[in-house]
């Protein structure tokens, strides 16, 4: 298990970063075969984890950063499977998940164990948790149980489709929100136009991406924008006080997810396009 501690960034540290300055403080790698690593922001308190287990299974666990019996002691976690078929064990209960299937793990749950289905084609689970204040139960969200919502058009190279797997309304959490989105074939920009939202840190995972293809990710305030260039699964997270959009080279999906204050998915303050800079 490797935890990096990412520390919290003003606007104006930000604007004097160089390339690799930005990418130490706001990228991560947390994916490696047979392994568990991760990213604990000072952002509101968000730890990432990417398990990747193999022929044997990886159990979810306690890194010092969160000071805790059980790494869901005081957490709760959506969890979705960016990789082949596989299974969350969660105190007993088998919860298969296949390619980009989800989950919601409330607070107080005390084991959670990771499972490939086929080590050839091995799964590989995204795990964002945040600080919980109820508890909420265990659910699994097949595709058919997400809210779809098509967005954007082909004209504007924006079209897309979003499936809002925890969300208010749905499957219900103490403040996180999470879901993904499929960039459409011929478009290219994702959260296009663009917004912030000042009660709430959000993390990108990009998936799906072709080996030689990348997503050029646009963050900072909106009227002085910095950029990191990011390859198939590594995570990027966004102050509240950030704009958070990109464009791919080739087809490509993300997972958003979100923390803070506020879990309504349309708290955000829009960002007229003609105004960034």
């Amino acid at each position: 298990m490797t935890v990096e501690t990412r520390f919290a960034h003003s606007p104006s540290a930000v604007a004097a970063m160089s390339t690799s300055q930005l990418r130490d403080a706001f990228v991560a790698d947390l994916f490696a075969p047979g392994e568990v690593r991760g990213v604990y922001l000072h952002h509101d308190r968000i730890l990432a984890l990417g398990v990747s287990p193999l022929a044997e299974p990886l159990d979810l666990p306690v890194p010092d950063q969160v000071r805790a019996r059980t790494l869901l002691q005081r957490r709760e976690a959506g969890v979705i499977n960016v990789g082949g078929p596989g299974r969350v064990v969660a105190d007993g209960s088998d919860h298969p998940l296949a390619h980009t299937e989800a989950l919601y793990l409330g607070r107080g749950t005390e084991q959670v164990r990771f499972v490939s289905d086929d080590a050839a084609d091995p799964a590989a689970f995204y795990v964002f948790t945040a600080a919980a204040h109820v508890d909420l139960p265990t659910t699994r969200i097949a595709r058919e149980q997400m809210n779809v919502v098509e967005i954007g058009t082909p004209d504007a190279s924006n079209h897309r489709t979003l499936h809002q797997c925890i969300i208010e309304g749905r499957t219900r959490s103490a403040n996180i929100a999470f879901g993904f989105t499929t960039v459409h074939s011929g478009s290219a920009w994702n959260t296009m136009p663009p917004h912030t939202h000042d009660r709430r840190t959000e993390c990108y995972l990009y998936f799906d991406l072709a080996e030689a293809d990348r997503v050029f990710h646009i963050m900072g305030e909106p009227d002085e924008t910095r950029h990191v260039v990011l390859a198939d699964r590594q995570l990027v997270a966004s102050p509240s006080w950030s704009v958070h959009f990109g464009a791919g080279t080739g087809p490509y999906s993300f997972v958003w997810a979100t923390a803070g204050e506020n879990a309504a998915y349309d708290d955000m303050d829009a960002v007229v396009t003609a105004d960034i800079r």
